[in-house]
C-alpha cells in the first residue's frame, strides 16, 4: 500500500494557504481555498488542508490544533530548520537527537497544527 493523502484541519484557510506554499515551500496543487481547503504536493503525498467552521459540531472543531503525527523528511534537520525559521516558521524547540539515531525538530501552523521535519540516521 502507498499513503496517497493526508489530512489537517485549520481554522483559517488563508493563513494556512500561505504558510503551507510559502512557509514550508510546498507546492500548491488546487486551491479550493473558496471552498474552504487547499492541496500540496508534500513528496509522493497529497497534503488536504480543510477548514473547519467556528460553529462547526464539537467533533469537528476538535481537530483543529492538536499534534497531527505528520513528518516531513529532510536531508539537514538543522540547516532546515534555519531555514523553515527564517521565512516565519514557529518551532516549538531546536532539534533535537532521538533514542533511534534521527533528529526532529517540531513546528506549529497557524492554528496551532504540530507538524515535525525529520532527519533519518545515515544508513550503517
Amino acid at each position: 500500500m502507498d499513503l496517497k493523502t493526508a489530512r489537517v484541519f485549520v481554522r483559517d484557510i488563508e493563513a494556512a494557504r500561505d504558510f503551507y506554499s510559502r512557509g514550508l515551500g510546498l507546492q500548491i496543487k488546487v486551491n479550493g481555498s473558496e471552498y474552504g481547503y487547499c492541496v500540496f504536493k508534500a513528496g509522493s503525498t497529497e497534503l488536504v488542508v480543510e477548514k473547519v467552521a467556528e460553529d462547526a459540531p464539537g467533533e469537528e472543531r476538535i481537530l483543529v490544533g492538536r499534534f497531527t503525527g505528520l513528518s516531513f523528511t529532510v536531508q539537514d534537520v538543522e540547516a532546515t530548520h534555519r531555514e523553515l525559521a527564517g521565512r516565519g516558521v514557529h518551532f516549538t524547540g531546536p532539534p533535537e537527537r532521538q533514542f533511534w539515531g534521527g533528529t526532529l525538530a517540531t513546528l506549529q501552523d497557524p492554528s496551532g497544527n504540530e507538524l515535525q521535519i525529520v532527519q533519518y540516521p545515515a544508513a550503517a
